[in-house]
């Protein structure tokens, strides 16, 4: 059986919040995790997503949605006595934190990583698709800097996040964040709990997908890698 994993995404509330429970009540099951990241591929990205086969398709989140987002997280975080800051994203291009995670984890820092690099958006307002935020959270975390900061630059660590992209595919991932074990699936921070007890094998998996279902990234059309 593969090992249980876990899609997320920088940019979403909700897949901070799932991180930080991970790390706080259920330690033993994140530790347990792959972590991929799933994002909203650049037109380079997406170009050799097209040329693999694969497509993200990206829709615009509706402005009842936006508000209902902001106030719910703004709801979860209070509820958890988290300080939330939002971040305000200037022309974003999501390569350069989940690019940047790749080369943490191949150093041995990728959990060090995203909790530094979620405080830095969710806690503390920044913008983390700003090169200098993620060369001061490598910093921070003991790695080089600069070549986190440079990691959206790489072809190969192109080549290397297009390979996660498309196991988003095969996994049949539409939004983050995304827990598999086998053939259970849980989306979403509120089947967290329910994902934990299956990781642990207190509760009996769901029918679930097959390995190979879904043919694209985001098969509800939504905004698969934002806030859902």
């Amino acid at each position: 059986m593969a090992e249980p994993r876990c899609y997320f995404s920088l940019r979403s509330p909700y897949s901070w919040l799932a991180f930080r429970e991970l790390s706080t009540q259920y330690p033993d099951a994140g530790a347990r995790l792959e972590w991929l990241p799933f994002w909203e591929p650049d037109r380079d990205t997406d170009a050799l997503l097209v040329e693999r086969g694969g497509r993200f398709p990206y829709v615009e989140m509706s402005r009842a949605k936006h508000l209902y987002v902001l106030q719910d997280v703004a709801r979860l975080a209070r509820d958890r006595g988290i300080a939330l800051r939002w971040p305000v994203d200037r022309a974003p291009v999501w390569e350069v934190p989940h690019l940047a995670y790749l080369v943490a984890l191949r150093h041995g820092r990728g959990q060090r990583y995203l909790a530094a690099t979620y405080r830095a958006r969710w806690e503390e307002g920044r913008d983390i698709c700003d090169r200098a935020t993620i060369r001061a959270v490598g910093e921070e975390i003991g790695l080089d800097g600069d070549e986190l900061a440079a990691a959206a630059d790489d072809p190969a660590l192109r080549r290397e996040g297009v390979d996660v992209l498309l196991r988003g595919c095969r996994d049949g991932v539409f939004g983050v964040p995304f827990f598999i074990q086998g053939r259970g699936r849980f989306w979403g921070l509120d089947r967290l709990s329910a994902f934990v007890r299956h990781l642990g094998g207190l509760a009996s998996a769901g029918p679930g997908l097959a390995s190979d279902a879904g043919a694209d990234l985001g098969a509800d059309g939504d905004h698969a890698g934002g806030c859902g």
